[in-house]
């Protein structure tokens, strides 16, 4: 599942991470490639454990936390500490797929990738190019959102990030290990919340919510890993 979700960052974190960032410490960022993506990666990406990183980061999380839309998609369990890449002119990420297993830095903690997030920084119309392509069941998708926008799509997708050719292209990427497993069960639970959301809204007192959100719950219950 594909899904584009608004507004995550307000104005005001937009403008503390633009901040930020604006005199970041980048660096190359195949540091953190994979044996095969090292060979397709070109970018620059914020040290991870970098003050600017970690306060920028802080941020991103405080913004999750409060987003009923991404609990509701990715029903995490638990979220990879965000990092922040930029591209410049000429860079790109060629096609491939995130590691599976990724080992949080300074713990002993491992994260299963199943739902891979970007956060766009930058203003669309502030880069050309450094569109994030993404191949999923239903073709290719190409994706450049306003800032402050997300997109969360299967970390089992092949995807890349096309070459900048003006400007420069900042975001902010994470992986969510979810509390089900499966994308084709978590799209499911999704939908069955929209729409209990949806009549709630509509018709608060609705005889159908309690089974509904009964079998909302079961269903968690059934796939669910705490």
């Amino acid at each position: 599942m594909l899904l584009h979700i608004p507004n995550v960052l307000t104005p005001d974190e937009l403008a503390q991470c633009r901040e930020l960032l604006a005199s970041a410490p980048w660096e190359d960022g195949r540091v953190t490639a994979g044996h095969q993506s090292v060979k397709v990666k070109e970018n620059l990406q914020l040290p991870q454990h970098c003050a600017e990183a970690r306060y920028a980061g802080g941020l991103v999380l405080s913004a999750l936390e409060r987003n009923a839309l991404f609990a509701s998609a990715a029903l995490p369990r638990h979220i990879y500490p965000p990092l922040f890449n930029k591209y410049e002119h000429g860079m790109s990420f060629g096609a491939h797929v995130d590691n599976a297993i990724r080992p949080v830095s300074g713990s002993a903690r491992r994260i299963r990738t199943d739902v891979s997030a970007t956060l766009f920084l930058s203003a669309s119309e502030d880069y050309d190019g450094g569109e994030l392509i993404i191949e999923d069941t239903y073709g290719t998708r190409g994706v450049k959102l306003p800032a402050g926008d997300m997109i969360l799509y299967p970390a089992t997708s092949l995807h890349c990030v096309e070459p900048v050719t003006r400007g420069a292209r900042i975001a902010s990427f994470f992986w969510i290990q979810s509390m089900v497993k499966d994308d084709s069960e978590r799209r499911l639970l999704f939908d069955l919340d929209r729409a209990v959301v949806n009549i709630g809204t509509g018709e608060p007192n609705h005889p159908v919510l309690p089974q509904l959100t009964a079998i909302y719950h079961n269903l968690v219950r059934k796939w669910g890993e705490a």
